[in-house]
Parts: C-alpha cells; structure tokens; sequence
C-alpha cells in the first residue's frame, strides 16, 4: 500500500485507514512510534503496566526473583542520602 505524506502545520503527516489500524488491534487515537532497520514502526500503544502480570508469574516460577528484597524493609531507606550508581 502506498501513501504520501501530507504536510500538517510545520509536520508533515500520513493518513491511516480505519481497517489497517484496525488489524493492529488500536483502540483509541495513541500509537507507539519507533524507528527500525531504516523504517517507521507503528504499533498499538501498551497499557500501563500491560503484561506485568504475567512476567512477574515468569518470574516467580521460575525463582529468579531476589530474596532480599522481599525481607527489605523500605522505610527505612535515607530518601535524602545521594545514591551511587
């Protein structure tokens, strides 16, 4: 499929249709943009936190998580020291 590029205030733009967006599963008007080998990659925007659930069950399946920072107790972390990196 080809298109053109239509200029849009100091933009320039592309339209897409309706049934392409559609196969990629958009909901909504947010797309994630990224450039790769040379191309334009559009792809549906992730939810907050999509997925997390499932990596997180990997994971714990698989018992790779840390133990220490399940007994960490957070509060009481210096929240103004400097940290190093």
């Amino acid at each position: 499929m080809k298109t053109t590029l239509r200029k849009i205030g100091n933009s320039q733009g592309v339209l897409l249709p309706k049934p392409l967006l559609a196969q990629i599963g958009v909901v909504g008007d947010e797309l994630e943009m990224s450039v790769e080998d040379n191309a334009i990659v559009l792809r549906r925007a992730r939810k907050v936190r999509e997925g997390w659930a499932e990596a997180a069950a990997e994971v714990d399946a698989a018992g790779e998580y840390d133990s220490e920072w399940l007994e960490a107790d957070l509060g009481e972390l210096d929240h103004e020291a400097e940290w190093v990196w």
